[in-house]
């Protein structure tokens, strides 16, 4: 049997489809066969793994069906299937992500009174702490927090925690205590004031005494008492330098003078002078051989293509920019010197290649 499947097959589409051929690099797999016989007739299966494309398996199971010998005796092979061995393994792996997935979520899932009591610890407001000698109003975030908001009484810490904001601490007054002058050194520090005349003056008061660095306001006639979360939330991420809060502008400073270094003169020969007083708003190019003969005068937009096919060349002037691709390929080509218009700023200069403007050259002297 096993020699009439390989027989039979043999040269039907050349070596490429050949089972010999495909078995020996691994693309066809073992061939299994499976016979019973009973009374003089033979049944079975034959099994042909492959890792082939589709088009090339379809025509090696209608090579196999093909065959109609086996030995001396008839034979007739019928296709049954075909099996995609990695769409059944897909399917385990789906079935499989679904089995974990459905787990997971069972697990993860927080009991109504984990959740109920996650939600409640969120809405309890906290109790307001004190701070420093003269026992301020301050929020129980305050000790831990880098940065700290400044407000103006007990009522603005308490508004400032039912919105979750823990990081507070009250001047209680119009003078401002010791302890803000120094935390206000220690950390970064926002004024959070009411938009009134009050508010007004604890801002001055503030910028004589203490660090803080930024200051935001509640809506003007409006105090951060009365304000809910959205407005609170709209000061802290309006806020302004303090200098700027308080209508005072720093001089600009002084634009700094760019200093252009002045490009180094070279001296070439007449000839180089000549072509490139020649090529001023042609936007063309001249190719020049080590006796500085001309070997070709061409336009600019050919001149990268014929430097890469050309040998001989020593110098180029042109009227255009030098960039990174002509020098590439005059490092590449052993062109010495590159003369043009203009230097791309972009450039990384090769080391046998000198890079040179119209307005770099002089004659020799």
């Amino acid at each position: 049997m096993i020699g009439a499947v390989f027989g039979q097959t043999e040269g039907l589409f050349g070596p490429e489809l050949d089972l010999r051929e495909l078995q020996k690099t691994g693309r066809i797999g073992r061939i299994e066969i499976d016979l019973h016989s009973k009374n003089d007739r033979t049944t079975g299966s034959i099994t042909i793994p492959t890792s082939l494309d589709r088009v090339s398996t379809a025509l090696i199971a209608a090579s196999v069906e093909s065959i109609n010998r086996v030995g001396p005796c008839s034979a007739k092979v019928t296709l049954e299937k075909i099996e995609d061995i990695r769409e059944a393994r897909r399917k385990i792996i789906i079935d499989r992500a679904k089995e974990i997935l459905h787990k997971w979520n069972i697990e993860s899932m927080p009991s109504v009174d984990e959740v109920y009591k996650e939600i409640s610890d969120t809405m309890k407001v906290g109790k307001v702490e004190k701070y420093g000698p003269e026992d301020l109003p301050a929020g129980p975030g305050l000790m831990e927090a880098k940065e700290i908001i400044v407000v103006e009484g007990r009522a603005d810490v308490i508004n400032l925690m039912r919105c979750g904001i823990f990081n507070t601490v009250a001047l209680e007054g119009a003078k401002v205590p010791d302890s803000i002058k120094k935390i206000t050194k220690e950390r970064p520090s926002t004024a959070l004031l009411d938009g009134d005349r009050g508010g007004d003056l604890i801002l001055k008061e503030l910028m004589q005494v203490t660090n803080v660095k930024f200051v935001g306001r509640a809506p003007r006639g409006k105090e951060i008492e009365e304000c809910n979360c959205k407005e609170i939330a709209e000061a802290l991420e309006n806020k302004l330098p303090i200098a700027e809060a308080a209508g005072i502008s720093k001089p600009a400073p002084a634009p700094k003078k760019i200093v252009v270094p002045e490009r180094v003169k070279v001296e070439v020969p007449d000839t180089i002078i000549q072509a490139a007083k020649a090529l001023v708003d042609t936007l063309e190019a001249v190719l020049l051989n080590e006796k500085l003969e001309l070997i070709e005068r061409l336009p600019v937009s050919q001149l990268a293509e014929k430097l890469s096919q050309m040998k001989g060349v020593d110098t180029v002037v042109f009227d255009g920019i030098i960039t990174q691709r002509i020098v590439d390929i005059a490092a590449d080509k052993n062109i010495k010197r590159i003369v043009a218009s203009r230097i791309s700023e972009a450039v990384k200069p090769a080391l046998n290649v000198e890079l040179m403007t119209f307005q770099d050259v002089i004659p020799l002297a």
